[in-house]
C-alpha cells in the first residue's frame, strides 16, 4: 500500500517542477469508445499512435489501457515499439493531464527525510461534472500502487490543464475555469492562491480571464498560454476580428505584458498564432484547436498540427523559444475532435 502523507507539501519544502524539468516517464491513455470519438476512433488511434511513438524516442512512456480491446488495439500499433509500458487500469476518459496526478520534487529547503518524489491527488470531476469520472477519479491511487509513491490526498478539484508553473514560484491560470462554481463552489481568488501555494509551492498567481470559444474544460490556461522558461510566456492570438477569440486574446495579452514575477523581472511574451480555419463538430460544435497545447519532453516539444496554413508558423515561433529542442509537429486533426490534443493527452512524471 502507498504511503498517505499527513500536512501540506509546502510544510516538507516539495513544489511541482516546470514542465521542462527532466523527466523520468510520461504517462497517457489509450483512446478508446467510438461514440466518445464521434465514428473517428481509428483515426484517432492513428494519431495518438504517431504520437507516442514520437515520445517514445525521447523518454518511457506508460500507457494506461481500460480493458481488452483496448489492450489489443494498443499492442498491435504499438508492435516493436521500444520504451513502452502498458498498464490495465479502468478508465472513462483520456484526457492524463486533469485526471492524473500532479508529482512534486523535494526542494532545497526540504528536511532530509522528505520524500523525493510524491504527488498530489487532486479530486476530478470531469470538469465540473459534465461527463463521467468515477473512473477517472481512482487513477491517481493505481498509480500510487504501481510506482509505489506516497501521496497528499487534497479534497479539492483541480485539473492539471488549468495550471501553468515556471517552476520558480510563478503560475499562470483563467478565472473562467478555476471560478467555476461546479468545481470548487466555496473558493475565491484568495482561497485558490493559498492552495496552490499550501500543495505546489505557488507564490505568485497570474489570473487571465477566458480561454477559447468551444472549450469544454472551461478555459484551460494550457489552450492558451503556455511558459517555454521561467520569464518567456507564449500566448495565443488571432489576427480575425469577427471570433470572439480575438477580444478574449488579447485582454489576456495586455494582462501577461503588465505582468511583473513577484521579484519583479517582465515577462518576454511571444505572441503565438492560433490556427487559422475554424473546427467544428457535425452538430456544429465550436472545437478548440490550437498550438498552444503542445507537450515539453526530454529534448523535444510536440506540437499539433492540424492541415491549418498556420501549422509552419507555428512550429517557427515555437522553435524559437525553445532553441534547445527538436520542435516535431503531429497532426491532431482528429485527436481535437475530442476536445483537447498533446498536452492534455499526457502527464510528465519528474526525474528525482
Amino acid at each position: 500500500m502507498s504511503q498517505v502523507l499527513s500536512g501540506l507539501p509546502r510544510d516538507l519544502g516539495l513544489v511541482m517542477p516546470a514542465e521542462w524539468a527532466a523527466h523520468s516517464a510520461t504517462w497517457m491513455s489509450w483512446p478508446f469508445d467510438e461514440e466518445m470519438w464521434f465514428d473517428h476512433l481509428t483515426q484517432v488511434r492513428q494519431e495518438y499512435s504517431i504520437l507516442v511513438k514520437t515520445l517514445a524516442r525521447f523518454e518511457p512512456v506508460h500507457l494506461l489501457v481500460r480493458d481488452e480491446e483496448a489492450e489489443a488495439s494498443a499492442r498491435a500499433a504499438l508492435e516493436g515499439v521500444p520504451n513502452v509500458t502498458l498498464h490495465r487500469i479502468p478508465l472513462n476518459d483520456v484526457w492524463m493531464r486533469d485526471n492524473g496526478p500532479i508529482f512534486l520534487l523535494k526542494g532545497r529547503s526540504s528536511p532530509a527525510d522528505a520524500p523525493a518524489l510524491s504527488f498530489v491527488n487532486w479530486g476530478f470531476n470531469a470538469w465540473g461534472g459534465k461527463y463521467d469520472w468515477e473512473l477517472d477519479n481512482q487513477v491517481p491511487l493505481a498509480l500510487a500502487e504501481i510506482l509505489q509513491l506516497p501521496r497528499f490526498d487534497a479534497n479539492y478539484v483541480m485539473e492539471g490543464g488549468s495550471l501553468e508553473i515556471n517552476g520558480e514560484g510563478a503560475c499562470i491560470t483563467t478565472e473562467q475555469c478555476l471560478l467555476t462554481p461546479t468545481r470548487n463552489a466555496s473558493l475565491g481568488k484568495a482561497d485558490l492562491e493559498k492552495l496552490l501555494s499550501q500543495y505546489l509551492g505557488i507564490d505568485q498567481v497570474i489570473w487571465l480571464k477566458d480561454g477559447l470559444e468551444g472549450d469544454h474544460t472551461d478555459g484551460h490556461v494550457d489552450t492558451i498560454t503556455r511558459f517555454a522558461d521561467a520569464t518567456t510566456v507564449l500566448t495565443s492570438v488571432t489576427t480575425d476580428r469577427n471570433d470572439v477569440n480575438f477580444a478574449r486574446m488579447q485582454e489576456n495579452l495586455e494582462i501577461l505584458r503588465r505582468t511583473r514575477l513577484k521579484d519583479g523581472r517582465d515577462l518576454r511574451v511571444i505572441e503565438l498564432p492560433l490556427p487559422e480555419e475554424k473546427l467544428f463538430l457535425d452538430d456544429g460544435t465550436r472545437l478548440p484547436p490550437t498550438y498552444a497545447n503542445f507537450y515539453i519532453a526530454n529534448g523535444a516539444v510536440l506540437v499539433p498540427q492540424y492541415g491549418d496554413r498556420n501549422d509552419a508558423l507555428a512550429l517557427d515561433v515555437l522553435r524559437s523559444a525553445f532553441p534547445q529542442h527538436q520542435v516535431i509537429g503531429l497532426a491532431s486533426r482528429h485527436i481535437i475532435m475530442g476536445g483537447g490534443s498533446f498536452h492534455c493527452l499526457t502527464q510528465q512524471q519528474p526525474r528525482s
